[in-house]
């Protein structure tokens, strides 16, 4: 998939479920940022201005990160558990203010006992980064999304399967 110009895709789902892994690809195979949340918050917590949770703070800066890239006429993929309508509204909002499509994507893991294991046996790639159990996955406050959107089910797949799919179903946005 290439664009004839920016474009920004939003990239969330819960965790476990690849999207961190699908964002990374796709960032390299269609040459655009990968702008992640979580490397924000990091930065953030590592700076000595905020412990974990964090709060909106790392979403306002990559809001602003995104902005930015797009302006400069570069594709931004933004990604982060996303799970709320506000913050999904925020990041379409990014892409409309800098006049270029917004594509959204939620990233599933249909099979729970795929989406269960992959939970209790990951191992974080930044230090100090809390990560959630199962129940807290669970108990998240994950609002289901209410415009239309692309998703893309990584249960039983590789990545290179998902990102297949996810190519797909992105051409009818270019």
């Amino acid at each position: 998939m290439r664009h004839p110009g920016p474009v920004s895709i939003v990239v969330g789902g819960l965790p476990g479920t690849g999207k961190t892994t699908l964002a990374r690809l796709l960032a390299a195979r269609i040459g655009a940022v990968h702008l992640r949340v979580d490397t924000i918050e990091q930065a953030i917590v590592r700076s000595g201005l905020a412990g974990h949770p964090v709060g909106p703070a790392g979403y306002t800066v990559g809001y602003a990160l995104a902005g930015d890239h797009l302006r400069q006429g570069l594709s931004v993929i933004a990604e982060s558990v996303n799970p709320l309508a506000v913050t999904r509204d925020a990041w379409r909002d990014v892409g409309i203010a800098a006049g270029v499509p917004a594509v959204e994507v939620e990233v599933v893991c249909s099979d729970t006992a795929e989406h269960r294991r992959r939970i209790t046996t990951r191992s974080s790639d930044f230090a100090g980064l809390p990560q959630p159990d199962w129940q807290q996955i669970l108990d998240r406050d994950y609002q289901p999304w209410d415009r239309e959107h692309v998703v893309v089910d990584t249960a039983g797949q590789e990545p290179q399967e998902s990102l297949a799919s996810l190519v797909r179903r992105l051409h009818a946005y270019a």
